[in-house]
């Protein structure tokens, strides 16, 4: 059999497999200089504020469908350690198509063409597919949005020399080296993967940043591209288009970052969200199954 197999020619034949490896300059460095870097990054920014233009997709699988939100201006403020304020105008006539706030607890979320005011914990889940809005927290744009520093109290990092797939100019698809910083969070049930922190080898960069919940699950996907550096603020680099991808919930929002300021003050009083008169309110801690909602005439309930 072993003789007669290679005169047959056609039982076996040899293909050429082309794999595309970038070429682009690597930078190296060692576990404890990326936590270093990743560190002084974080503790450099302590607030921001920002004007973006905001794209956002919502649907997928479980929906059936995808819908894009596109072109929508918006003004973001966050503050160390938790607090967000996000504002989205609606496309051409500019009038208020969301306001959300958080005060990493509890957030409140604002929907004037809805009459919608919703009130609950940034820990409640509620997929609600006729009202995509209801499923965005403000903590999990804020996690994303602002890379926080390795505690060395409550997490443990450690180092994988991996690859990542990136585009060169003529948009092919090519392998190149990264580093992956795997960040290890103690908890109350023992210790779980927080988040995957992916550096550029070419920068040295966080081009990357996947975030978990504590029973392993994907919770948010986010992508940091285009940095700017910035001499007004110590040379911090800071990526002027982030996208967050929330799989569970189904939602996708790109920030195209058009101006920013670092570090200025910002007031408690700027991530306040009044109750308007006469809106449907929702309390999502005490729903059960569906959101319960109910009218109120310009007070609490």
């Amino acid at each position: 059999m072993a003789a007669a197999l290679p005169s047959t020619g056609c039982l076996f034949r040899s293909r050429t497999v082309e794999q595309r490896i970038s070429t682009a300059p690597l930078q190296s460095a060692t576990q404890q200089e990326l936590i270093d870097a990743v560190n002084q990054q974080a503790e450099k920014i302590q607030s921001l504020q920002a004007t973006v233009d905001i794209d956002t997709s919502v649907g997928g699988s479980k929906k059936g469908s995808i819908t894009d939100y596109k072109e929508i201006r918006g003004f973001v403020l966050a503050r160390k350690p938790a607090m967000l304020h996000l504002i989205g105008l609606m496309p051409i006539v500019r009038t208020r198509a969301f306001e959300m706030v958080s005060n990493g607890q509890d957030f409140k979320l604002w929907i004037p063409p809805k009459n919608r005011f919703v009130i609950g914990r940034n820990d409640v889940v509620n997929h609600n597919a006729s009202n995509p809005l209801e499923n965005i927290r403000p903590q999990n744009l804020y996690d994303a949005l602002l890379i926080q520093r390795i505690d060395p109290e409550k997490e443990v990092a450690v180092l994988e020399n991996s690859t990542e797939m990136v585009r060169d100019s003529k948009g092919r698809r090519m392998e190149q080296p990264d580093y992956e910083l795997i960040v290890i969070r103690k908890g109350e049930q023992g210790a779980f993967l927080s988040r995957r922190i992916i550096i550029s080898r070419t920068d040295l960069r966080p081009d990357r940043q996947i975030i978990y919940d504590e029973q392993g699950t994907l919770a948010t996907d986010a992508r940091y591209g285009d940095y700017k550096s910035y001499k007004e603020y110590d040379g911090i680099s800071f990526p002027t288009k982030i996208e967050i991808v929330r799989p569970e919930e189904e939602y996708d929002i790109t920030l195209h970052i058009l101006k920013l300021q670092m570090n200025g003050p910002l007031k408690d009083d700027q991530f306040t969200l009044e109750q308007p008169a006469g809106a449907d309110v929702v309390h999502l801690d005490q729903a059960s199954g569906a959101s319960q909602a109910r009218a109120v005439e310009g007070r609490a309930p």
